[in-house]
């Protein structure tokens, strides 16, 4: 979800429509406004409800065709060594996301004196944050601290497995050639046990397991395109998902699939970098990541507000809404302008270095 050093507009539009589908997912999942507001449009508010979370399929297959691209372009890895690659990729999610956190606690503790409802987080307890920090909460059974944290986790845990696996396979190929493509071929591999067997179990949506069929199909979108046969290449894949479509039928692996049709087939055409979008699509992937972040704490408070002065009407609490919406703009950007983008900064490093220790601190003295 973190933004691209090189940007591909058609990447980014999916980017753009995945986030602004994710925050109307969860003003419709988590009300009260969406309760309250429901009379006025039901169809939508309903199909939000139900279908909106789709949309972090395209986070997946995008962040899976991106680094696709970046560390291992041919299916051969770019890495001499993984551990700064996974270190650097801690770093770009954590430090955005523990900063998140802090803002996330702070505006669940205001919400809690106007909403008294369950979209409302609770206090954290001191393994709850520990749990955040590692990026591993679903992983250790700690309640998420905001809505949408388990994506920072399993996007950490699909980069590090696809690392680890690339560099496996390039040291291997310094004594064996061959064994140079075992990467990707075990990276396919995965993919397949995702599709038929653990993306067909919810025990193990927890895991990178459960995932790795988004993330593998976006990786497959770029190793098997752009090159002559590639169009064969990628039918082949889109049968292979058909074949699991029929074994178990999941809307989410199709709307997965036909995102890495598109993706593959713009870039076997050659067309994936030269169409254009609109600016304001490409501006809202840019801090996609920080909206992400910062929407649900932030709809918290405008949740409190709208319930505390409008609780029964119907029209102020779609309004409340909309509000909701461009308030998670608004603040995504502010985020990403003094957060996300000055992570490289030591001062701003420390600073939320220094929150989460005094948030540990704080919870510990409660």
């Amino acid at each position: 979800m973190a933004s691209s050093a090189s940007r591909v507009p058609v990447i980014d539009a999916i980017k753009a429509v995945a986030c602004l589908s994710i925050v109307l997912h969860h003003l419709a999942f988590y009300g009260p406004m969406s309760e309250v507001a429901r009379p006025l449009m039901p169809g939508l508010l309903d199909w939000l409800y139900h279908y909106g979370r789709m949309a972090v399929m395209g986070f997946f297959v995008v962040s899976g065709f991106l680094t696709a691209r970046a560390f291992a372009p041919d299916g051969m890895a770019l890495l001499a060594r993984p551990w700064p690659a996974i270190r650097q990729r801690y770093l770009r999610l954590a430090l955005p996301f523990l900063a998140a956190i802090m803002l996330a606690i702070g505006c669940a503790a205001i919400a809690r004196a106007w909403l008294p409802h369950e979209s409302v987080p609770g206090s954290p307890t001191l393994p709850q944050l520990l749990a955040h920090v590692a990026l591993s909460n679903g992983l250790l059974g700690q309640e998420s601290l905001f809505a949408g944290v388990w994506y920072v986790g399993i996007d950490f845990q699909l980069f590090s497995v696809l690392a680890l696996l690339a560099w496996i396979s390039q040291a291997a190929g310094r004594r064996y050639p061959p064994a140079r493509w075992a990467g990707a071929a075990a990276i396919g591999a995965l993919t397949l046990a995702s599709l038929f067997v653990f993306n067909r179990n919810a025990y193990w949506d927890e895991t990178a397991l459960y995932f790795f069929a988004y993330y593998g199909l976006g990786c497959g979108a770029y190793w098997l395109t752009g090159r002559p046969g590639g169009g064969l290449l990628l039918a082949g894949m889109a049968a292979i998902v058909a074949v699991a479509l029929i074994v178990d039928f999941r809307a989410r692996v199709l709307v997965a699939a036909e995102l890495m049709l598109l993706l593959g087939g713009m870039r076997q055409a050659g067309v994936l970098e030269s169409v254009r979008v609109p600016a304001v699509l490409s501006r809202l992937a840019r801090i996609s990541y920080s909206v992400f972040l910062v929407h649900f704490p932030l709809c918290l408070l405008v949740s409190a507000a709208f319930f505390h002065f409008f609780p029964q009407s119907v029209a102020a609490n779609a309004a409340g809404m909309a509000v909701a919406v461009a308030v998670s703009l608004a603040g995504g950007a502010l985020f990403h302008r003094l957060v996300e983008q000055r992570t490289l900064d030591p001062a701003v490093r420390r600073g939320i270095l220094a929150s989460v220790a005094l948030g540990a601190v704080a919870v510990m003295a409660r």
